[in-house]
């Protein structure tokens, strides 16, 4: 079974995409922002980190740059509504990190879970 990691501020985006994502058969972690998501990665082993870019404490990209550094190999999809720009600017800005997918919110069910597996299967 294929574990997952969903970081994101917001209680909401948290729940559904747990929902989504178990409903696929996989186990789902989740975290309120980047700097709890990193002291998971460091107890669990995740095949994909799904994370917001616009959160308080440690944003994503902050976070996505120590796991590019930290966890090479780890499988990322960022996603993002956009804030003081827009969210694809901040998209943008993660896909220059290395290999990560990138979504915007709000998304489709089908193009989530198209992306996930996509990112699974590298």
């Amino acid at each position: 079974m294929k574990r997952i990691l969903v970081v994101d501020d917001e209680d909401q985006i948290r729940t559904m995409l747990t929902q989504m994502l178990s409903q696929e058969g996989y186990e789902v972690h989740t975290a309120e922002n980047g700097e709890h998501g990193m002291s998971l990665v460091g107890k669990y082993s995740f095949d994909l980190v799904i994370t917001d870019m616009i959160m308080p404490v440690k944003d994503g990209l902050k976070f996505i740059m120590e796991l590019v550094r930290d966890y090479p190999d780890l499988r990322i999809l960022a996603i993002s509504g956009g804030g003081a720009i827009k969210a694809e600017r901040y998209l943008t800005m993660a896909g220059y990190l290395g290999d990560i997918a990138t979504l915007e919110k709000p998304f489709k069910r089908d193009v989530l879970l198209s992306l996930v597996s996509q990112q699974l299967e590298k």
